[in-house]
């Protein structure tokens, strides 16, 4: 009887904490020497993946140069946003390439 009161204990315990939200994925493909979409909107706390669907490497590079990620030909690259504010960007290797970033709290 003790070990069903402690599982029941354990269970309510479980469902009445809250539960912290999991951050989601924001697909951008880097395709046509551009980024499509040109412009998301993403928290804190989300994903960016960037799929290079060209046939040569690209970046996607903040312009006040506060992340870089490099995505080689058919592969991906992610980053997980931390801070809010908008961030225009760019491919290094293609500086036509560009997007925006928006990332809210």
């Amino acid at each position: 009887m003790r070990r069903l009161t402690i599982l029941a204990a354990v269970a309510l315990g479980m469902l009445g904490s809250p539960a912290s939200p999991a951050g989601t994925t924001q697909s951008i493909l880097m395709t046509g020497i551009a980024f499509a979409p040109k412009q998301v909107t993403v928290h804190v706390g989300d994903t960016l993946d960037w799929a290079n669907q060209d046939i040569v490497a690209h970046t996607a590079t903040a312009k006040d140069k506060s992340w870089d990620v490099n995505v080689l030909p058919g592969k991906n690259g992610r980053m997980v946003m931390k801070a809010a504010g908008t961030f225009d960007y760019i491919c290094r290797y293609h500086p036509n390439m560009t997007g925006e970033v928006i990332v809210e709290p």
